[in-house]
């Protein structure tokens, strides 16, 4: 069995891909800042018969979440797919005017710091594998700038330029990477962006391998 790992795990989109991925045969691991959320998760997918399992780590600490990562292959089987989808702070989020250099320093953290120290973790792993999938969820200020929220703008292009290049150096070892951004809001009865639409589509985007940038629905405008 190998493992599903996501960071960022929550009771939306983390859960609907858990148990996406988990159906499929994959263990999962749930990363996020808090156990007791990760226990009732861990619950909630076990009454469906997927094997799940907590590791509590920090987005802006990017050691902790080497450490999860590290702990969730030894617990459960090497990484396979690996999902990085935390949602950022509100505090992101200012106009580009009262963004100072400094305001920057968490955003790119969380969105490329972090990334890369996750993606340094899993590679090992799925080098031996011999495959693998690296999953990217953004907003649509990754590839539309928008200058009220120019923390996450700046981070969420950072990490795509990161994502994208890693895309193309990865593709001859059979890993493959892929970023679907969600234009707006997921909504529970959204066609395209509900957690379950998003889950499916993040689950095809691993077994279909195609290109890099995908979009749940069309950018707005």
């Amino acid at each position: 069995m190998t493992t599903f790992a996501i960071i960022g795990a929550g009771p939306g989109l983390g859960l609907a891909t858990a148990r996406r991925f988990g159906a499929a045969g994959h263990a999962v691991a749930l990363i996020s800042r808090s156990a007791r959320n990760q226990d009732k998760l861990v619950a909630e997918l076990a009454e469906d018969g997927v094997t799940a399992r907590g590791f509590t780590a920090d987005a802006l600490a990017p050691a902790s979440l080497a450490g999860a990562l590290q702990g969730a292959a030894a617990a459960l089987g090497p990484i396979e797919i690996l999902q990085y989808s935390p949602v950022p702070r509100a505090d992101f989020i200012k106009p580009v005017l009262a963004t100072a250099a400094a305001d920057l320093d968490d955003p790119l953290a969380f969105s490329l710091k972090s990334p890369i120290t996750c993606v340094d973790a899993v590679l090992p792993g799925m080098r031996e594998l011999g495959r693998g999938t690296v999953l990217f969820v953004n907003g649509g200020s990754a590839v539309r700038p928008h200058p009220e929220r120019a923390g996450t703008s700046i981070a969420f292009a950072a990490e795509s330029a990161y994502a994208a290049m890693l895309h193309d150096a990865l593709a001859p070892e059979h890993i493959h990477v892929a970023q679907l951004i969600v234009p707006g809001a997921i909504r529970p009865d959204a066609e395209h962006s509900s957690p379950a639409a998003l889950a499916e589509r993040l689950y095809r985007l691993h077994t279909g391998r195609d290109g890099f940038r995908h979009f749940a629905e069309p950018m707005p405008g």
